[in-house]
């Protein structure tokens, strides 16, 4: 009897270590002896990846003979490249990098020196700036990278907001001033995705207000130079824009005449925390005036908030492409492709290769404003 309770025991305790991922990561796969992937994430806050991992784990579990975890590095790029060494020492066949530090080309080659001949698949965050990323990428055959094209978001953004406001404007401009005053929320000081939505969201918008006879955005605080307030721990999030929001409601109301009119966003998740504290100040609710609010993602909240005439427009980020493309590439590169060859093999027009690398393929914006 004894014999059988302790067999019983360990059987349990075997079954626990399959169903356990270690610290920091979560595993997933659709066989126990195939091609080994790590995939490696900024952070598993950030609401729009979020949807890219449920659709990327759901695209992988389709792949025959794909082995794969997920690993998180809290927005710390030095754990993150501890995450990749082990995976590396511990057999992994590919690494899908979500790169902690955007725009850092240096960064990106130590995460593929400590790869060695390991294929190395960048997303969604990016590796340099102002063309730092192509001598990565070029000078590396076993490194590809699938993203959006930065400054694409920020324009069509920018043009949205543009054309609203020619259409709304007397409605928009509650301090009756004829200029409307504006907030920016900026998810990130450092990351490219984040400077140029912040940079052609005001930019286009204006160019399009120009055009049409109209003044241009006026910043709602004239003391800050920077014209954004940005989350400083990067994580760009909703509860950074709501804080923000609730301080800048004690001066600047409608009651003092000086009343934010417009709401910029880098992404929903601060749309959402921005539009929380608008609401709680009795404006956009049903009945209520609705002070303008654009993002970024198209995530299922900020949809759900559009509908309901809480927020006005953003962004769609496609998750769902995002997903598709890193997948494919996967089990092209896993077929002996090498990353070029597996881009280029990629046909779906969501998809683009960039005109000035092979081994860089953007997944396509689109504006949302509703159903």
């Amino acid at each position: 009897m004894k014999k059988i309770i302790a067999l019983a025991l360990v059987l349990v305790m075997a079954l626990s270590l399959v169903a356990c991922g270690g610290s920091g990561s979560s595993s997933g796969s659709s066989s126990g002896s195939g091609t080994k992937i790590s995939v490696f994430w900024y952070d598993e806050s950030d609401v729009y990846l979020s949807s890219v991992r449920d659709a990327l784990n759901k695209e992988l579990d389709a792949l025959d003979g794909i082995e794969y975890d997920n690993q998180f590095a809290a927005n710390d790029q030095s754990k993150q490249l501890d995450q990749i060494k082990t995976a590396v020492a511990g057999g992994a066949k590919m690494l899908v990098v979500n790169q902690v530090t955007s725009g850092a080309a240096d960064t990106a080659e130590d995460i593929l020196a400590a790869a060695g001949d390991i294929p190395v698949i960048f997303f969604n965050r990016a590796i340099g700036t102002d063309g730092s990323d192509l001598p990565v990428l070029e000078g590396n055959s076993t490194a590809c990278f699938i993203g959006t094209d930065a400054p694409e978001a920020g324009h069509m953004q920018g043009k949205m907001i543009g054309d609203y406001l020619v259409e709304h404007y007397d409605e928009v401009d509650v301090n009756g001033d004829g200029v409307i005053s504006y907030a920016m929320m900026k998810g990130d000081e450092a990351n490219i995705e984040a400077i140029y939505r912040t940079q052609y969201g005001v930019e286009d918008a204006n160019a399009v207000l120009t055009a049409a006879g109209k003044p241009a955005l006026q910043y709602f605080d004239a003391s800050n130079p920077d014209c954004y307030q940005v989350d400083q721990s990067g994580a760009w999030s909703a509860a950074a824009a709501k804080e923000y929001m609730d301080t800048n409601f004690v001066t600047y109301n409608e009651a003092s005449g000086n009343m934010i009119e417009l709401v910029i966003c880098n992404n929903d998740g601060m749309a959402e925390g921005v539009i929380a504290s608008l609401q709680e100040k009795g404006y956009n609710k049903e009945g209520a005036h609705v002070v303008p609010v654009f993002g970024v993602d198209a995530t299922d909240n900020a949809k759900a908030l559009i509908a309901e005439g809480a927020m006005t427009g953003t962004v769609k980020q496609d998750a769902q492409g995002m997903a598709a493309a890193i997948a494919q590439t996967v089990n092209a590169i896993a077929g002996g492709k090498t990353p070029a060859d597996a881009l280029a093999s990629l046909s779906d027009d969501r998809f683009t290769i960039a005109s000035d690398c092979a081994t860089k393929l953007y997944v396509a914006y689109a504006p949302y404003t509703g159903e």
